[in-house]
C-alpha cells in the first residue's frame, strides 16, 4: 500500500500558510506532519494538494493506496489502526480518517475508538504545537541518549533536555517543569538564553543572546531567533534576530521581523479574538483570548513594526512605517497603516532568490510559477 495525505476538502481555510505549500508540510511540534506519518507508518508518504502547488511533490498511481486527510494529528495508535486498513474506511464520527483506493461500492466503515486530534483552523497550529512537541519528543528520542550539557548551564525540572550532535549551548538556562526541550543537530543557543518547555530548536537553528523562550514554542529549521516568544510556531529558514515579542502566533518561512517588531497577542477589553476569514472575506471569532500574528512565507517588516492582535500577513508582504497596518494584510503588498501598494513581481522575485540562495537552496521555475498564481488571485 501507498499512503497520501490529502489536502482535499481543507487546502482553503488554511490560507495565507497553504498558499505555498500543502498542509503536509506544516510544522507543528517537532516535526511537519509529513515526516510524523513517515516515523510512524515506517513508509514513504506521499502529498495530493491544489493542481498549482502539485508540481512541488511527486505524484503517484492512484491504485493501491491509502488516502489520509492532511489535517489529521498521527500517533501511533491510529497508524496502527491506518496500517491495518486493507478496504473500505476508517471512520471517527462520520469523519474519514483513512480511505483505501480505488474505494469499492460497498466499502465497509471501521469506527475508530481512539481520541482523535485534527486541525481544523490556523489557529490550532499553535494552540496543539505543545501537545505535539511531547508526542514529537518521544518519538525523535525513544531508546537514545542525550549529547550531555555542559557544565556552563542550568538546567532543571521534571522532564528531560534532549540535545542531538553538533550543537554549541553555553550559558543557558532551561526548566523543564512544564514540559522537555528538543535542540536539534547543529543548533546553537548563545550565552544567557532563558528556555522554557514544552520547546523545540530544530536543526540549524539559532538562539541569541539573552533570548527568553516561553513554553509551547517551535524555532524551525535555520531560523535565528531573539528576544520574547511565547507560544509560537517558526516553520522554517525565518529570522527574528532581535529584541522584541511575539506570542500565539504562526510564522512560515523565508519571513523577517525588523528589530524590535511586535505583536499583541490579547485584546485591551479581554475579549474574544477575531481572525482575517480568506473564504468569507471577513473577520470571523477564533474562540480565543490569545491570538498574535499569521505570517505568510516571504514576507518581511521594518524596525519597530507593532501588529495588533489577530493579523494576517499573506504571502510576500513589505511591511514599514509607524503606526498598526491594517489587520489583513493581502499577499504582495507594500506598505504600511498610512496605506498599501502593490509589490511589484519581478521585484519580490529577485529578493526570494536572494534571500534562498543564503542557505544554498534554488528559487525555482516552480517556485515563480506558484507565486505568480498567488500574485494573479491577489489573495
Amino acid at each position: 500500500m501507498k499512503y497520501i495525505l490529502s489536502d482535499s476538502g481543507y487546502h482553503g481555510r488554511f490560507r495565507p500558510l497553504s498558499l505555498t505549500r500543502s498542509i503536509a508540510d506544516f510544522r507543528i511540534g517537532i516535526l511537519t506532519l509529513r515526516e510524523k506519518w513517515e516515523k510512524y507508518l515506517g513508509e514513504k508518504v506521499y502529498v495530493r494538494t491544489e493542481p498549482y502547488l502539485q508540481a512541488k511533490y511527486e505524484v503517484v498511481d492512484d491504485s493501491d493506496c491509502v488516502v489520509i486527510p492532511s489535517v489529521l494529528l498521527p500517533d501511533c495508535n491510529i497508524a496502527k489502526a491506518i496500517r491495518s486498513l486493507e478496504t473500505g474506511m476508517l471512520t471517527k464520527d462520520g469523519v474519514v480518517l483513512a480511505s483505501v483506493e480505488p474505494t469499492e461500492p460497498s466499502a465497509s466503515e471501521v469506527e475508530y475508538s481512539g481520541k482523535v486530534f485534527m486541525l481544523k483552523s490556523l489557529t490550532d497550529i499553535f494552540s496543539f504545537n505543545g501537545m505535539e512537541i511531547n508526542k514529537d519528543f518521544e518519538l525523535l528520542t525513544a531508546g537514545r541518549k542525550s549529547r550531555p550539557l555542559s557544565a556552563t548551564n542550568i538546567s532543571f525540572g521534571k522532564c528531560p533536555v534532549f540535545v542531538e550532535d553538533g550543537c554549541s549551548i553555553e550559558c543557558a538556562t532551561l526548566n523543564t517543569n512544564d514540559g522537555p526541550i528538543y535542540i536539534g543537530a547543529n543548533a546553537e543557543v548563545m550565552e544567557g538564553a532563558n528556555i522554557r518547555g514544552p520547546f523545540a530548536l530544530c536543526e540549524h537553528g539559532v538562539l541569541k543572546m539573552g533570548a527568553k523562550m516561553y513554553g509551547d514554542t517551535t524555532v524551525g529549521p535555520w531560523c535565528k531567533v531573539g528576544g520574547e516568544l511565547s507560544n509560537v510556531v517558526f516553520f522554517g529558514y525565518s529570522n527574528k534576530a532581535h529584541d522584541g515579542f511575539l506570542g500565539n502566533s504562526v510564522v512560515g518561512e523565508w519571513c523577517n521581523f525588523g528589530a524590535d517588531s511586535n505583536n499583541s497577542n490579547l485584546k485591551n477589553n479581554y475579549a474574544e479574538v477575531k481572525l482575517w476569514n480568506y473564504d468569507t472575506q471577513k473577520f470571523e471569532n477564533t474562540g480565543l483570548q490569545f491570538c498574535g500574528l499569521v505570517f505568510g512565507d516571504h514576507s518581511k517588516c521594518g524596525i519597530n513594526t507593532m501588529f495588533n492582535t489577530g493579523t494576517v500577513v499573506g504571502v510576500s508582504a513589505n511591511i514599514f512605517g509607524a503606526g498598526f497596518p491594517s489587520k489583513y494584510v493581502p499577499s504582495f503588498s507594500w506598505g504600511g497603516a498610512s496605506g498599501f501598494t502593490e509589490y511589484k513581481l519581478d521585484t519580490a522575485f529577485e529578493v526570494m532568490s536572494r534571500v534562498m540562495a543564503r542557505r544554498h537552496i534554488e528559487f525555482t521555475d516552480i517556485d515563480k510559477d506558484i507565486m505568480r498564481h498567488i500574485h494573479e488571485g491577489k489573495v
